[in-house]
């Protein structure tokens, strides 16, 4: 049991250094062609933050490991939301909030939201073309986003620091070691979870809702902390927010194509999927929970923090002990 436990650990720290190179790297040659700050953000970054989370769900799709693929997807969402969002908030709400850079993310979301909600409680199973038309969304919101931006109608937050233009040799080198790094850790983590999930008598989908889910979401958990330290608390929220959308129609779209299946049944409440019961349902209520102030007001309150860790924790309590 030990050892499956240290390569899990192994593949979660391959996974965040992988990312952090490949983020880097990618950056790097985005500035050496004079791509705009924000787009290389709005792009770039933002998918180099949900790599892990793609690589884990691809891979235990394409080893038929259902329950992991879909739990990481649903599980990362409740984890960036009522977690990671739930602290910055908590520590530092944000007193003045974008709200015009956040409605096309948002609607994104909820779009997809609504479609990945429907075919949970139709059919249950999210066949070869759900995963495309969930990809064609990502790639117009991608096409929309890169619009807005050349347009200069997205707010963003600028950050003064000194330009470290490495060679171009160094920046493709860091791309391609951060992306095989990633796929490793990805590999470890989808393997050991599913040994150390086994040996504990625990459901597959419980670990990848919790453990995998917190794993692939520490990308997002360091860019809030480090935008919390800078004063920047409202910038991690459209963090948060795009990783969530990314989730959906990247994550799941790309798992969903590779490798159609069917919602895991593996824990039931009173006869009924528990994940339709718990999860989705709570995927809806922490994301309406922690954009409608921000949408109507243009704030966040720390409130909203305190409930959503409150939720997490009971949550997580749910998915070991009931």
């Amino acid at each position: 049991m030990f050892v499956p436990v240290l390569l899990f650990v192994l593949g979660l720290v391959l996974l965040i250094k992988g990312g952090d190179w490949f983020v880097d790297g990618a950056v790097a040659i985005a500035r050496r062609y004079h791509i705009p700050d924000i787009l290389i953000g709005a792009t770039v970054v933002s998918i180099g933050t949900t790599i892990p989370e793609v690589l884990v769900s691809s891979m235990a799709a394409a080893y038929g490991q259902s329950q992991t693929a879909y739990g990481n997807a649903i599980g990362s969402i409740i984890c960036n939301t009522a977690l990671i969002a739930a602290i910055t908030i908590a520590v530092k709400p944000a007193g003045n909030v974008s709200t015009k850079s956040l409605r096309l993310p948002l609607g994104f979301f909820f779009a997809a939201a609504a479609i990945y909600t429907a075919v949970a409680y139709t059919t249950g199973y999210f066949s070869r073309p759900i995963g495309i038309a969930l990809l064609c969304m990502f790639a117009v919101y991608m096409i929309l986003t890169v619009k807005k931006a050349f347009s200069g109608t997205i707010e963003v937050e600028e950050e003064e620091g000194e330009e470290d233009e490495k060679p171009m040799w160094k920046s493709i080198l860091l791309l391609v070691v951060g992306a095989a790094v990633i796929a490793v850790g990805a590999d470890l983590l989808v393997d050991n979870g599913k040994i150390i999930a086994a040996a504990l008598g625990v459901p597959e989908s419980v670990i990848a809702l919790t453990f995998i889910a917190l794993g692939t979401s520490l990308p997002e958990l360091v860019t809030a902390i480090t935008s919390l330290a800078k004063g920047h608390s409202s910038l991690s929220l459209g963090n948060i927010i795009g990783a969530n959308l990314f989730n959906l129609v990247l994550v799941s779209g790309t798992a969903i194509s590779i490798n159609p299946f069917t919602i895991p049944a593996d824990k039931t409440i009173a006869g009924m999927n528990a994940s339709l019961v718990v999860d989705v349902p709570l995927m809806w209520f922490v994301m309406l929970l922690l954009s409608i102030p921000a949408i109507c007001k243009g704030k966040l309150y720390r409130f909203q923090g305190i409930i959503l860790l409150t939720i997490y924790f009971a949550y997580v309590l749910f998915q070991f002990f009931l």
